[in-house]
């Protein structure tokens, strides 16, 4: 029979790896709610971001109408300046929209992620404390039994 080539791991080492592992979960639970933290806070100004730029292209459409209105009456180069500079300046928030709608959708992407990791973790840590309280808890003492 051949002989165990792989050498019988200590308990001194056992016992480290183990606390090193929870503690790396410890670790790897609080960087990812900071990081939940972070990423909510760039969703939510990204959304208020979008919400800005939507007001303002609203806005604008309806200041081009009435430039558009203005310049059909009187066709004068100021008027016409006044029509460009606004369809300048709506083609410009429509660029900043669509940027925004990127940033939205890899932030949504990154949050979600996020949120499936820390649920995981959060259930790993409850379970591993409820489990080190089971394993830890003082062993009972029994009474003596009356002799008669």
């Amino acid at each position: 029979m051949a002989a165990n080539k792989k050498p019988v791991i200590k308990n001194t080492a056992l016992v480290r790896v183990i606390d090193t592992s929870l503690a790396n979960l410890e670790t790897a639970t609080t960087n990812g709610v900071k990081a939940l933290a972070l990423a909510l806070k760039k969703s939510k100004q990204s959304a208020t971001e979008g919400k800005r730029l939507n007001r303002k292209r609203v806005t604008l459409i309806k200041r081009r109408i009435t430039a558009g209105n203005k310049a059909k009456k009187n066709p004068d180069a100021a008027n016409k300046k006044a029509l460009t500079a606004v369809n300048r300046e709506l083609a410009a928030i429509r660029k900043a929209a669509a940027k925004n709608k990127i940033v939205k959708a890899a932030n949504f992407e990154e949050l979600s992620g996020l949120r499936v990791s820390c649920r995981r973790l959060a259930a790993y840590m409850k379970t591993l404390t409820a489990a080190d309280r089971a394993l830890n808890k003082p062993k009972k003492k029994t009474r003596k039994r009356k002799t008669s």
